[in-house]
């Protein structure tokens, strides 16, 4: 039943209840609005609700009816399946009523009225709401500024929307939106501007601001309605044209709006500094208005480069931005966030692509021939790189490098406060943090790319000031001079930049002379050079030759035993960089083993930070990978120090997924010696693998792989590994996600957990194939598959009855029609019937059962597969047809049980004696060409036997266990042959010679001559 009028006062009634503090209110009201969302009406009762202001309905209840109403947008604007949606007639309703609202005081509940707005233009403009714009316009015509200020911010949320739709149709219509709305956004930004100026100027004179402001808020709205334009002024440019990058042409708007958007920033960043104390809401405005306009060009100078090559444009801006960023007189106008968007507009224009200059120089045309595009984007690039030549000359440049490094890399006294007060949290937020963020990391990404652009230029001046920060701070030092602050801005830059300076600096000659110094000299001060120090070396690694690598190792182990946490989680960043690195030495970690678990076990006990946790982890685990079983004798202090962290992390999920996936690699390096770890390692199994437990969602997958590591590595499947098995269980029941991993679990324990395994998880294996074979695709069956053959050839007599239904269903898969334009389909019926073939060959009784089986019959029939009420024909049928689509062991596997049909008393075989026959002296003929052409493939040859008495790690050995079970299949040792000489025989006997005779006299002379090739008859 739809909702009218006249439900609005119960479901503002509604409403009000669903806010109560009182559950037994809430809780129904919430179940009534629950109820409502669906019905017609619903929507247009929560705009009355919203367009009513004034003392008779609240603030809150308005707020959270504009929450239902966007809701309902996103879940019945568009009719679906299950539910009628909105009406056409609500919906011309909503949006009219909607762009009458606009103008709504309440600024949160304005803002959701434009985000409103803005979901319902992504699906209805243009078709259904061709007027939206013009309307807005319209509105825009009034002198009321909250009215315009709401009309801007419904603008700007609707553009925001709009400009997600990436189809070509989407694409013209925001460009004609562009065309209409850009004029007259930009022409009141600049009016605003003015006023905004105008103001500030005025006020800065006055002592009485704040009473002012407060007596009229036209202002503070003014300035938001102009962020607001530039705001949508950008959306405009950035989405209304093409990246001038591809198209070639230049947009104008760019070289009209960026110079006085310089002019504005520049107008403004004064008052920075004249409201900083004075007045809270105008210093917040001017430090906004600065940001966002830098941004704007950053925006702009990123979508369209070439549009920015104009002397009023790219140049200017450039200047005025390494002005900021060197000028120390700038230093009272700008802030870190405006520096930062220098910094970052720099760089960017240093990295342009499109700026490069094209090796063949700037193309003159003396043709009247338009240029091509190609042509267009060299001038381009050339008119650029000249530009940059100009405004960027090396005198500059050494200085830009100079005062990155001696002033922005430099640390403040309030980063050396925060680092005394938590060190952990300081090291991380140096590493971590997105180099946009903060000065420090914006300053060294714009110093890398300057150095890259200019190295010539530039590895001098470093080196200079390196040698210089050193002699003003000698490695003996202990007072936190100037010079030593130098030397750690000097060392960070040397850490960069060392792919270039090792051709003006020898870094023996620097670590002998200087480095291994001051990592030696343990004053509390001369942590800021040793953190230093220990981040540099793992930079410098590919630099590090000779005696002094192992040197470099002693030291920054050294360094895990400072007394400063920061200084030790830089030490295990570094080490992590040279035990991965190629020239890493064994032996020389060999020798600090002891020393790294014991810092290791040290330091995460330590550690506050998930972060610190996580980089030990890691750092375990690339000791693992490289200590191999030299990890044993440390075996029993990492099984407690991996109990101890997991019992820490619990709830921690990101921790344990980190500790899972160490504990892998430590159970690898193990090897056979894995079970001395059980006792720590089965519970923690247990607990990931468990489907029902509370971080299941998280921990699963990195279990599973733990537990597949488990298995390989063990020596044998003991009991409390088999106890495991039924968890498999619950993990196929739940999804697919891991059905690789868990076919590879599952054949370990098939291969080496024998009857043992099948007696106590026969069932719960049954199960798992049938739920499997029942439910994945044809790439989940081919991974699938060869567990189940491996289960017939294993244990031909024992499995077959326990995973009855999974075989029943192969018998459907191998029968029913391939797709001939699915090859992955063709593949998986041709290994179904392959092992119906191997299940006949090995246990024909149990398949003379299986195939009796009236509801296999029955549910096969139902399928319109023709089966004339014997099974067994209609799979020799299909073996006879098909065994051209099966690999050279599987059609042997066909070849043999068509050859035991033979010996079967089925009457109707004798009338399929021509095409039986056929099957197996071609796969005979074709078995003797491979194994002339290729016996190296054979596993039981004598290089598989390791005669030389080589040592196999426990990975191979267990992957050679594997291959020799796979190998000795009685299928491929069998001669078919052989087999197929008797099997004639026994059909001969069973049909008498007077039959037998009669049906191989039909067979054709060509085909007879090749029988008794095959079966060396003379």
């Amino acid at each position: 039943m739809s909702l009218s009028a006249g439900d609005v006062p119960a479901m503002y009634t509604i409403l009000v209840n669903s806010l109560s503090a009182d559950e037994a209110a809430r809780r129904p009201a919430e179940a009534a609005l629950a109820q409502c969302e669906a019905r017609p009406g619903f929507c247009s009762c929560l705009l009355e609700i919203i367009s009513a202001r004034g003392l008779a309905c609240r603030e809150d209840v308005r707020l959270l009816a504009t929450v239902y109403f966007k809701n309902s947008i996103s879940r019945y604007w568009r009719r679906r399946r299950d539910s009628y949606g909105i009406s056409n007639e609500e919906k011309d309703h909503l949006r009219k009523t909607l762009l009458v609202n606009i103008r709504e005081e309440h600024s949160q509940i304005a803002l959701q009225l434009a985000v409103l707005i803005s979901k319902i233009a992504r699906l209805d403009y243009p078709k259904e709401w061709p007027d939206l714009f013009s309307v807005l316009a319209q509105q825009l015509q009034s002198a009321d500024v909250l009215a315009s200020h709401r009309v801007f911010m419904v603008l700007f949320r609707t553009l925001k929307e709009l400009s997600t739709k990436r189809l070509a149709v989407d694409q013209r219509n925001y460009a004609e939106i562009t065309s209409h709305l850009f004029e007259y956004t930009w022409n009141l930004w600049k009016s605003d501007v003015q006023t905004i100026l105008q103001n500030l100027s005025m006020l800065s004179q006055r002592s009485d601001i704040d009473s002012i402001l407060e007596q009229s808020n036209d202002l503070i709205l003014i300035c938001n309605r102009w962020l607001l334009c530039l705001k949508i002024i950008r959306q405009l440019i950035f989405s209304g044209y093409a990246s001038d990058s591809t198209t070639g042409q230049e947009i104008w708007q760019v070289r009209e709006v960026c110079p006085t958007v310089l002019t504005a920033i520049q107008s403004l960043l004064p008052y920075y500094s004249s409201y900083k104390d004075k007045q809270a809401k105008l210093w917040d405005f001017t430090k906004r208005a600065c940001t966002k306009l830098m941004k704007v060009l950053v925006t702009l100078h990123g979508r369209h480069p070439y549009s920015f090559i104009h002397q009023t444009v790219l140049p200017a801006t450039v200047d005025f931005c390494l002005n900021m960023i060197t000028n120390p007189e700038q230093g009272s106008t700008s802030f870190e966030e405006f520096l930062i968007q220098s910094m970052v507009f720099v760089k960017s224009v240093l990295e342009c692509k499109e700026y490069k200059p094209s090796p063949t120089g700037r193309v003159i045309n003396e043709t009247s021939q338009p240029l091509s595009l190609e042509q267009r984007k060299k001038n381009f690039a050339s008119v650029a790189s000249d530009m940059l030549k100009i405004v960027l000359p090396g005198d500059r440049v050494m200085l830009l490098c100079n005062i990155l490094i001696r002033r922005y890399f430099i640390y403040t006294a309030k980063d050396l406060k925060e680092w005394s007060e938590n060190p952990e949290s300081f090291h991380h937020e140096q590493n971590l943090v997105q180099w946009t963020e903060k000065q420090r990391p914006c300053a060294e990404a714009l110093f890398i790319v300057i150095f890259e652009k200019y190295r010539e230029l530039l590895a001098p001046v470093v080196v200079s000031i390196l040698r210089e920060a050193m002699a003003l701070s000698p490695p003996l030092e202990t007072d936190l001079t100037a010079g030593m602050l130098l030397k750690d801005a000097a060392y960070t830059a040397a850490g960069h930049v060392y792919y270039e300076l090792s051709n003006y600096l020898s870094f023996n000659e620097w670590f002998h002379g200087s480095l291994s110094i001051e990592i030696s000299n343990g004053h509390p001060n001369m942590r800021i050079i040793r953190r230093k120090i220990a981040l540099l070396l793992g930079q410098w690694i590919s630099e590090i030759k000779g005696d002094t690598r192992k040197l470099v190792y002693h030291a920054l182990v050294g360094l895990l035993q400072d007394p400063d946490i920061a200084v030790r989680l830089a030490a295990c960043s570094s080490l992590c960089y040279l035990f991965q690195e190629s020239s890493f030495s064994e032996l020389d970690l060999f020798e600090c083993l002891p020393t790294c678990w014991t810092m290791c076990f040290k330091l995460t006990e330590d550690a506050q930070e998930f972060d610190s946790k996580v980089q030990v982890l890691n750092f375990i685990s690339v000791l693992l990978e490289h200590v191999g079983d030299k990890v044993i004798p440390f075996a029993s202090q990492l099984s407690q120090f991996f109990q101890k962290i997991w019992d820490e992390s619990a709830g921690e999920s990101l921790l344990q997924i980190q500790l899972l996936a160490a504990l892998r690699t430590f159970v690898s390096s193990l090897g056979y010696q894995s079970p001395l770890s059980y006792h720590m390692l089965i519970p923690i199994l247990q607990s990931g693998i468990n489907v029902d437990s509370p971080d299941a969602l998280n921990l699963l997958e990195d279990s599973v792989l733990l537990w597949e590591a488990t298995l390989s590595n063990a020596p044998s499947i003991v009991s409390q590994l088999l106890d495991l098995f039924p968890y498999i269980v619950g993990i196929v029941n739940r999804s697919f996600d891991h059905l690789e991993v868990t076919i590879n679990i599952i054949e370990d324990y098939t291969i080496f957990g024998g009857l043992e395994f099948l007696k106590r998880h026969g069932a719960s294996l049954g199960n798992i194939l049938d739920t499997i074979v029942g439910n994945v695709n044809d790439k989940g069956l081919l991974t699938t598959l060869p567990v189940i053959d491996l289960l017939v050839q294993i244990f031909p007599q024992e499995a077959p009855p326990l995973i009855s239904s999974a075989l029943q269903k192969l018998i459907f898969i191998c029968l029913s029609q391939d797709d001939e334009h699915n090859p992955s389909r063709t593949t998986v019926c041709a290994s179904a019937g392959a092992i119906v073939a191997r299940l006949l060959v090995m246990n024909t009784n149990f398949t003379g059962q299986l195939l009796s089986e009236p509801a296999l019959l029955a549910s096969i029939q139902q399928t319109g597969i023709s089966v004339n009420n014997n099974l067994l024909l209609t799979l020799v049928d299909m073996w006879i047809d098909k065994v051209d689509d099966a690999n050279v062991v599987q059609q042997k596997e066909y070849a043999m049980a068509l050859s035991v049909i033979l010996t079967l008393h089925v009457p109707q075989v004798i009338d399929r004696l021509d095409g039986i026959l056929s099957v197996c002296t071609t796969v005979i003929i074709g078995g003797r060409e491979v194994t002339e052409d290729d016996t190296s493939g054979d596993i039981t040859s004598s290089s598989w036997l390791n005669t030389d008495n080589s040592v196999y790690s426990n990975t191979e050995s267990k992957e050679l266990r594997k291959r020799q079970v796979k190998e000795s299949d009685p299928v491929k040792q069998a001669s078919l042959e052989d087999m197929l000489r008797d099997n004639l025989k026994a059909c001969a006997a069973l049909h008498g010679d007077v039959t037998f005779n009669a049906a191989m006299s039909r067979i054709h002379p060509a085909a007879f001559a090749q029988l008794q090739q095959a079966l060396n008859i003379v």
